[in-house]
């Protein structure tokens, strides 16, 4: 499987590297090209080769195809000149009428010039659909193969009948090793060789034995420390991470290095050869099937748990997952040995089926967990999160799966169940690694940024994440029997591109589109950034212009950095123009609130009827505007409360602006003194307090009105201009305060309000009798 992942990401890299490189190449050599082509049909037509035999043809035609497909572009200027010079003659005269005949001569003569120069490219496009169209044959005649494959039946290894026949032939290996082994020790010759090869045999048994013995031990008290801060700290987590990956590759390497000193014994022969080939590979599978596991259901209390399940059920997934690692070690040397020795189809199947047995058991029990995992916010009385529910649907496939597969093998549909069971165990492992990563991403995030907590809610370690999800959706596709060819293909459908709606879509233009946008937004910002900060700070514009005017530079750049950037990309949308024009009455209605909002911000930064900074009224709202964006403004009020206002309002509804062209404001201060005060005298500390505030004007000069008669007092109004209105409630304390103390020292009473309550019947209240107390009934009052 490794080498398959590997083999398609280098095709996929020269592909692309390919597709963006390609330049005008020597015309095709279209003898040889039908003699190629001739052959497929044939071989199509028989359906006798083999799949290799097949996938070999079909990479012949896939080199034919690209070159016609770079072929179609030959000429390409040349073409496009001769039909511009062709368009500038006119259209051609209609039946019946004529036209100049040095005009239809050079017509003529250019039309003539056209189809020379367009037959390569035309003779390459009916190549190129011949070539497509084979290659299409090809993989129907593969994808029919394979789904034949899993529809026949093969010898069924429940029969008793092929039991002695896998018994023998399993024996028989046994013992044709033994023999094979016997023979080579007995050597004089490998012998001799083996007596040159101790010291590095030695070395490397010492090396294997030391790796398997304490390689583990080692790196136990290395983790010691890191694991006590693993809790707190993303840098304990990267390192228990790291030491965790080598505590259990460390005895994978000692088997490997057990594996190479029995090689260099020169004691090994032809079967003992295919057996340790298949050792290193069964030994890190296990071993990296022993990681998954603890990294899935870890031991450790203070380890991230990305399940949510009782520390038994981790216990048991564990070893779940141990047991798997050394069934598909097993099933990997089974195929190895069978393939060298030629065993007969129906031993093959039944020394298999223990594995695929025990596997999909082992299979089920994974996606049990699954499904306890899914559930356990229920149990809680929590909400089920996406996650969790989409794990808990996976688990219950898996648990089908693991059922059905040995199902399907156990009754003769061997390959069927293989099919099934084994691409399921490596994509969970794929899962589980997707899931090992991401957290690797986020540790390394955090230690990066000096973050330990919140990392889970990071952006950054989730779009990565995100992007490595999407990278391995062709490792599933390979892991379920797509071939590594139609991945290529795919592949380079996608660097070429696709067409929609005439306009040419590719990963070139997309990748142009993004980096002209973000050079002309970088250079819009620092363009705001100059006006804000060097140019606007000197002119006599106040605040509120100067914010208008950066945040219109910042709109006609973005406008401009997308219109520049669609035309540097060569995206034409001239083809889209009636489905915009169609699609724009319907989004007209349904937006129409938006664009009026939009508008009328446009129009608040040009007429600035309010800007930044101004004290407004809205209703009964008050309040600092604060902010002037696309949709809508932002006021803040006194109670530092945010009211979203959108742009419309402001511009059909009235709006009081207190500080529209300048600061200057009135103020009124209500004043009451008692009956009986000598009004001018009152009327005159008034006007004296009002002149001495600093904040007051004294051109207009601040009015004293004597208002009115009230129920309980004089009343007076200070009506005074203040430099600045803003400072309007700090103004009327002041005066408040001052005006209490001129009153205080005058004499002058500020009153309040007095009520006289009568009784009807006050000898209810002491619970007397109407005679008793009629005497006083009239002098009874309170005040």
């Amino acid at each position: 499987m490794l080498r398959r992942v590997l083999a398609l990401a280098l095709l996929c890299l020269t592909l692309a590297f390919a597709a963006g490189a390609q330049e005008p190449a020597d015309r095709p050599d279209y003898e040889a090209w039908q003699s190629v082509a001739d052959r497929a049909e044939s071989v199509i037509d028989a359906a006798r080769a083999s799949n290799p035999a097949f996938e070999t043809l079909r990479a012949q035609l896939v080199d034919w195809r690209d070159r016609f497909r770079t072929a179609t572009g030959a000429n390409a200027a040349r073409i496009e000149t001769l039909r511009a010079q062709i368009a500038a003659l006119g259209p051609v005269p209609e039946a019946g009428a004529s036209e100049p005949e040095n005009i239809a001569a050079q017509r003529f003569d250019l039309n003539a010039r056209l189809a020379e120069a367009e037959a390569p490219s035309r003779r390459a496009e009916a190549e190129l659909r011949r070539a497509i169209g084979l290659i299409g044959e090809i993989d129907t005649l593969l994808s029919e193969r394979q789904a034949g494959a899993l529809l026949t039946l093969q010898p069924s290894p429940l029969d008793p009948t092929n039991w002695p026949g896998a018994v023998n032939a399993l024996f028989g290996y046994f013992g044709d090793l033994l023999s094979e082994t016997s023979r080579l020790l007995q050597s004089p010759i490998y012998r001799a060789e083996f007596g040159d090869s101790i010291p590095l045999v030695l070395l490397y048994l010492l090396i294997g034995v030391l790796l398997i013995l304490r390689g583990a031990p080692w790196n136990a008290r290395l983790m010691r420390r890191p694991v006590a801060q693993e809790e707190t700290s993303a840098t304990a987590r990267l390192s228990v991470f790291v030491l965790s990956l080598a505590q259990h590759a460390l005895p994978a390497l000692g088997v490997i290095a057990l594996v190479q000193a029995v090689v260099e014994s020169s004691f090994v022969g032809l079967r003992g050869s295919v057996l340790l080939d298949a050792l290193p590979q069964g030994a890190l599978t296990i071993a990296a099937a022993v990681w998954l596991g603890r990294q899935v259901f870890p031991a450790r209390a203070s380890a991230a748990r990305p399940l949510h399940l009782p520390d038994h059920v981790m216990a048991r997934g564990r070893r779940t997952t141990v047991g798997l690692g050394i069934l598909l070690a097993l099933s990997v040397v089974i195929e190895e040995v069978a393939a060298s020795e030629a065993f007969v189809p129906s031993d093959r199947l039944v020394i298999v089926f223990p594995v695929v047995l025990m596997s999909g058991l082992m299979v089920a029990r994974l996606g049990r967990f699954l499904v306890i995992h899914g559930k356990a916010g229920e149990a809680a009385d929590e909400p089920t999160t996406l996650r969790a529910r989409v794990l808990a649907l996976i688990g219950r496939g898996v648990i089908a799966l693991g059922i059905a597969a040995p199902v399907l093998a156990g009754i003769g549909y061997f390959t069927a169940g293989s099919s099934f069971l084994f691409p399921t165990i490596w994509s969970l492992a794929l899962l589980a690694g997707l899931g090992v990563v991401q957290r690797l991403v986020t540790n390394i995030y955090g230690m990066m940024t000096g973050r330990d907590e919140g990392l889970e809610e990071a952006l950054t370690p989730t779009l990565i994440g995100f992007a490595l999800t999407i990278a391995s959706l062709p490792v599933f596709a390979l892991i379920w029997g797509v071939r590594e060819a139609q991945l290529a293909d795919m592949w380079q459908q996608l660097i070429l591109g696709f067409t929609i709606g005439g306009i040419q879509i590719n990963p070139r233009s997309f990748l142009v589109l993004a980096a002209v946008f973000v050079v002309g937004y970088t250079a819009t910002r620092l363009i705001q950034s100059t006006l804000r900060n060097s140019v606007l700070p000197k002119t006599r514009l106040d605040a509120g212009g100067r914010n208008a005017m950066v945040t219109g530079t910042g709109y006609i750049g973005i406008f401009l950095a997308a219109l520049i950037a669609i035309t540097v990309a060569g995206i034409d949308l001239s083809s889209l123009a009636i489905v915009a024009g169609a699609l724009s009455v319907g989004i007209g209605f349904g937006l129409q609130a938006i664009v009026s909002n939009f508008v009328s911000g446009i129009i608040l930064l040009i007429e600035r009827p309010i800007k930044e900074g101004d004290w407004v009224q809205i209703g009964t709202t008050h309040g600092y505007v604060r902010e002037i964006s696309v949709r809508s403004t932002r006021i803040e009020t006194f109670d530092r409360s945010d009211v979203i206002v959108p742009n419309a309002d402001l511009i059909s509804g009235v709006v009081t602006n207190y500080t529209h062209h300048n600061a200057t404001g009135r103020v009124i201060v209500p004043v009451g003194v008692a009956y009986g005060s000598d009004t001018k005298r009152v009327e005159t500390i008034l006007k004296e307090v009002a002149e001495s505030h600093p904040m007051v004007l004294l051109n207009p000069p601040p009015t004293i009105l004597f208002h009115r008669f009230g129920a309980d007092s004089l009343e007076f109004e200070i009506r005074a201009i203040l430099r600045d209105v803003n400072w309007m409630m700090n103004v009327m304390s002041d005066l408040n305060h001052e005006i209490a103390r001129r009153f205080a020292e005058d004499g002058i009473e500020i009153p309040f309000a007095q009520r006289d309550i009568w009784l009807r019947n006050p000898e209810s209240l002491r619970g007397e009798t109407g005679h008793e107390a009629g005497g006083d009934q009239q002098g009874d009052q309170t005040t």
